[in-house]
């Protein structure tokens, strides 16, 4: 049975960013995923999951100047002590929250450039090598251009690639099955083999990007495929609620936490 994390970064915005929690536990969920926690100190982000019982699937390292269009810097010359510094932030509250893995976004770069992949692939070795320590997995997610125009990452199979050539343990695939379908398509097949490399899985409609209940995929079979492989990681909700947020979890009731 898969179970469902609620990104509260895109869902209940209806209520500032520490009440959300409760919402989202209120609604019935167990597990809570966010793209940024850094506007709060880590007790904070603590206190609201220890409070209303909830796990912290995954969030992300610090990406730098996000306002100004910045998203990451892993792939970026010239910036491993920015990188380094994100990933020291990042445990810092990974410490806090006991969240047991990172995503590292690559950075706006040239997806061709050998120095950018050169770089690219020093970061996830110390990013890798950092989190290891506490026993954390590290994210790697393919992203598709239509979303983050430039985007460094923006393939599944040169991900694959690269975490296979790395063959670091804690190293993983963050499947966001939107962008999977928006890239390449073959979702089903695709989660077949990449199954033993994946950290995390995330969902969306397509190509709205709204609740998983319509338009290009059949999430009901998709979950139902979850079971069969065996997966038993997170299912991160990462979509844009079409109204209120409570008004559109109709296709959440089969697993809601009782």
């Amino acid at each position: 049975m898969p179970k469902f994390a609620a990104n509260l970064t895109m869902m209940f915005t209806e209520v500032p960013f520490l009440d959300r929690f409760a919402a989202a536990a209120d609604a019935g969920f167990a597990a809570v995923e966010f793209l940024f926690p850094y506007a709060h100190s880590p007790d904070e982000i603590a206190a609201a999951l220890s409070r209303n019982h909830l796990t912290p699937a995954l969030f992300n390292m610090p990406p730098g100047d996000w306002a100004n269009g910045e998203r990451g810097f892993a792939a970026l010359p010239g910036r491993f002590e920015d990188l380094k510094a994100s990933v020291a932030t990042a445990l810092s509250y990974a410490d806090a929250t006991g969240i047991k893995r990172l995503h590292m976004m690559a950075g706006i770069a040239d997806g061709t450039d050998p120095r950018g992949w050169d770089s690219y692939r020093r970061a996830v070795v110390y990013a890798s090598e950092q989190l290891a320590s506490r026993n954390l997995d590290l994210m790697l997610e393919p992203i598709n251009p239509r979303g983050v125009p430039g985007y460094f990452l923006n393939d599944f199979n040169k991900t694959e690639a690269l975490i296979t050539e790395l063959a670091l343990p804690n190293v993983k695939l963050q499947f966001d099955i939107f962008h999977r379908q928006i890239l390449h398509g073959d979702v089903t097949f695709a989660l077949r083999r990449t199954l033993p490399i994946i950290g995390h899985i995330q969902i969306a409609s397509i190509p709205s990007r709204n609740e998983p209940d319509g338009e290009e995929l059949n999430y009901a079979y998709l979950f139902a495929q979850l079971d069969r492989l065996g997966y038993d990681g997170f299912v991160g909700c990462e979509y844009n609620p079409r109204g209120a947020t409570v008004d559109g979890l109709e296709w959440f009731q089969p697993w809601k936490r009782k």
